[in-house]
């Protein structure tokens, strides 16, 4: 859950500086929500926390 959040945040920060700098417009900043939120309600939402996980669990073994 601790992960979920920081990610949420984390993304949302890269977001808001895309749209800030005017690198990602308003549709496309929409188009990216939409299919984050969508993504999330599907059955590829278990393996992409999982490989977020082990990645997040691997950071610091380097």
């Amino acid at each position: 859950m601790a992960v979920t959040v920081s990610l949420v945040v984390l993304f949302g920060l890269v977001l808001f500086f895309l749209l800030r700098s005017k690198s990602l417009g308003a549709g496309s900043a929409f188009i990216a929500v939409m299919f984050g939120f969508f993504l999330a309600s599907t059955g590829a939402s278990e393996p992409i926390n999982e490989l977020t996980a082990a990645v997040i669990n691997s950071i610091p073994d380097l």
